[in-house]
């Protein structure tokens, strides 16, 4: 059976955006072949928020885990891809019909802006969203915008209400040209020492 592969991730380079006031993206070469070199050696200076990344729930709290120690697993297997694109949040309404195990991991497709402009009015989770999310008992969820918070929140309380029910947080996602429907998800962060986040290469497979 032939299986498609969907890129949902952000293509890395200094165009794209970041967050205000977080590092910007940059890369170099030490070393280069045109420069007389025996091989390209190039370097990267980037935020771990840097276009489609996984949150570890150390970004948000003290006492959460830090990437280097994330259950892997929640990070690949069955994913099922909800359009939100009809509303300026992800609401209750958009999970009122699934119930607990149902499915393991949610990813939503909203109104999200061009990876080269950072915009204050993307799309977020309302912590009622949040909370029935947590309910279904899923291993992992996903939206296209830079935060599953509100970008003006301080709490952070869908990231909290996330974290509590140990649920891997997937932000930035590149879901412009997916299909509503169900996937394979693939989705590894790497695995940096005491950090609170990673860039992930992030795709869906499809049956076809």
């Amino acid at each position: 059976m032939a299986r498609k592969i969907i890129d949902i991730s952000h293509t890395l380079s200094p165009s794209i955006a970041v967050w205000p006031g977080d590092t910007e993206f940059v890369s170099f070469f030490v070393d280069e072949i045109s420069k007389g070199g025996p091989v390209n050696v190039g370097g990267v200076t980037m935020s771990v928020h840097t276009g489609t990344h996984a949150d570890a729930a150390y970004h948000f709290s003290d006492d959460g885990a830090t990437i280097d120690k994330v259950r892997l697993g929640a990070y690949i297997g069955p994913a099922l891809v909800i359009d939100a694109t009809d509303s300026e949040a992800v609401t209750e309404r958009h999970v009122s019909q699934l119930s607990r195990g149902d499915v393991e991991r949610l990813l939503f497709k909203t109104n999200s802006s061009a990876p080269d402009v950072f915009t204050e009015d993307f799309s977020h989770f309302t912590p009622e969203a949040a909370r029935a999310i947590a309910e279904l008992h899923v291993k992992l969820v996903g939206i296209d915008t830079p935060s599953v918070d509100h970008p003006n929140s301080k709490t952070l309380e869908s990231h909290k209400i996330f974290g509590d029910a140990h649920i891997a947080i997937l932000e930035n996602l590149n879901l412009a040209e997916v299909e509503p429907g169900e996937y394979e998800l693939i989705a590894l962060p790497l695995k940096f020492s005491g950090m609170d986040g990673s860039p992930v290469r992030a795709v869906l497979v499809k049956d076809m």
